[in-house]
C-alpha cells in the first residue's frame, strides 16, 4: 500500500471542499464514460513528464488502472489466446487475463528487465505452434514485483520486436514518477503511438482510495474502450475526478510526488541495509524507484510453503509463485518497502532472516537423517506385491 500519510490532509480537504462548493451538483451526478475533459487535459500534463504526447480525445478515465487492464482484456482476448508477460509479472494482471481464459506465457527477465532475445524466441516458438498472440503486457519502470527497470535500448528493441510481429503492447506504468536517484527512461508510448496502449493511475502518486486511472490508446481502440467503460460502470466517479482535478489545479502536485520519492527512498535504503546485515548470503534486486525488492532464496527453500511459518513470526511477504502463471517462482519472494516505517522494515527483515535460517536448519537436519529400518514383524504380514 502507498504511504498516504505522507500526503498532507489539508491538500485533499481543500480539493474536496472546493469540489462540493463549486461543482457539487455536477460532481454528484453521472458523468461521461470517457471522463472529465478537464481532467483528461491534466492527465496529458502528468504523462508529459515521461515524454508522452497525446490528444485529450484519446485518454479514457477508468476506475483505477486495474479497470483499464480488465477493459483491454475484455476487448481483445478470446479463450485460448496468448498474452506474453514478463516472468515474474503483476499478480492481478495474471488473474485478469486468466479470467478471460487466455494463456499467459512468461518471458525471461534479468537485472535489466525483459530480455529482448527471449521475447523474440518466445514469439517464434508460439507462432510455430500455431498460437494466437494478442498482447504483450509489461511493467517497464520499477517493475512489480522485481523492482527492475527496462533500459532505453531494450525498450526500443522490445517495441521493434512487437511491431514486426504485429503484437499490441500494454504498457502498465504505475510507478514511473516515483524514482529515487535517477528518472527512468521515457515511456515506451513516447516513441510508439499506434502499437502501445499506456495505462496510468493516481493511486501511487496521490491516493488509491480515489480509484482513478486512465488509458491512453490509439483512436480506434479508444472508441471501444469508452463503450466498454460505459457497459461496465456507466461512468467513472465524477466526484473523484473533480477532487483530483481540483488537487492538480491548486496543489503543488509535482512537489508532493518529490516528497513521496524521499519517503520511499528512505524505506528502500532501510530494507537494503537490513538485507545486507541479516541475509548477506542471498541475492536481491536494487530498485531505483517504486515499491519492491525481489529476494532470491536458496534453491531448496519454497517461499509459499514457508509463508505460514513466517506469519507465525509476525512477518509477511508475497511468495514468488503469485507472480507466475506456470507455478514458477518458488525460490523467490516480493518484499514491499512502501508502507512500513524504516524501523518496522528493519525488524521485519530480522524476523524474516530468522525464519529462513530456521528453515535451512530444519532441512539440513532432515537431510542428515537415515531412513528408518523396516519393522520385521510388520514386514512379514505385507503381501508379496507391496513394495
Amino acid at each position: 500500500m502507498p504511504y498516504v500519510s505522507a500526503l498532507p490532509r489539508q491538500l485533499v480537504e481543500t480539493a474536496v471542499e472546493r469540489t462540493v462548493r463549486e461543482h457539487g451538483p455536477v460532481a454528484l451526478q453521472y458523468g461521461s464514460g470517457q471522463g472529465m475533459p478537464r481532467l483528461r487535459e491534466q492527465i496529458l500534463e502528468v504523462m508529459a513528464l515521461e515524454g508522452i504526447r497525446g490528444s485529450v480525445d484519446d485518454v479514457v478515465v477508468t476506475t483505477g488502472s486495474q479497470h483499464a487492464l480488465e477493459l483491454m482484456a475484455k476487448l481483445f482476448l478470446d479463450p485460448g489466446d496468448v498474452v506474453i508477460a514478463e516472468g515474474p509479472s503483476y499478480v492481478t494482471a495474471i488473474t485478469v487475463f486468466k479470467s478471460f481464459q487466455a494463456e499467459i506465457v512468461h518471458v525471461e527477465m534479468d537485472e535489466g528487465g525483459l530480455v529482448p532475445e527471449a521475447l523474440r524466441a518466445t514469439i517464434v516458438r508460439l507462432r510455430e505452434a500455431g498460437r494466437r498472440i494478442k498482447l504483450l503486457y509489461t511493467v517497464p519502470s520499477f517493475h512489480n514485483p522485481m523492482g527492475v527497470t527496462l533500459s532505453w535500448q531494450r525498450r526500443m528493441e522490445v517495441l521493434e520486436i512487437a511491431r514486426d510481429a504485429g503484437i499490441l503492447v500494454l504498457e502498465d506504468n504505475p510507478y514511473g514518477l516515483l524514482y529515487f536517484d535517477q528518472a527512468p527512461p521515457q515511456a515506451m508510448r513516447s516513441i510508439e503511438e499506434d502499437g502501445v496502449v499506456y495505462l496510468g493511475t493516481f493511486s501511487k502518486t496521490l491516493a488509491p482510495g480515489l480509484r482513478v486511472g486512465w488509458a491512453l490508446a490509439p483512436h480506434a481502440i479508444r472508441e471501444k474502450l469508452v463503450l466498454a467503460n460505459e457497459a461496465a460502470v456507466l461512468s467513472p466517479s465524477s466526484f473523484s475526478q473533480h477532487v483530483i482535478s481540483e488537487y492538480l489545479d491548486t496543489a503543488d502536485w509535482r512537489g508532493q510526488i518529490d516528497t513521496f520519492r524521499g519517503v520511499y527512498r528512505e524505506r528502500r535504503d532501510a530494507m537494503l541495509a537490513a538485507l545486507a546485515e541479516h541475509l548477506p548470503g542471498l541475492r536481491w534486486t536494487v530498485p531505483n524507484g517504486g515499491f519492491y525488492v525481489w529476494l532470491r532464496l536458496p534453491e531448496q527453500l519454497d517461499s509459499k510453503a514457508m509463508l505460514p511459518r513466517a506469519v507465525k513470526e509476525l512477518v509477511a511477504y508475497t511468495p514468488g509463485t503469485a507472480f507466475y502463471a506456470d507455478g514458477g517462482g518458488r525460490d523467490a519472494m516480493r518484499l514491499s518497502f512502501c508502507y512500513p516505517t524504516p524501523d518496522f522494515i528493519r525488524e521485519g527483515v530480522r524476523r524474516l532472516a530468522a525464519v529462513i535460517s530456521g528453515e535451512l536448519t530444519l532441512l539440513n537436519e532432515f537431510a542428515q537423517t537415515q531412513p528408518l529400518p523396516a519393522h520385521p514383524e510388520r514386514q512379514s504380514v505385507l503381501p508379496p506385491n507391496v513394495g
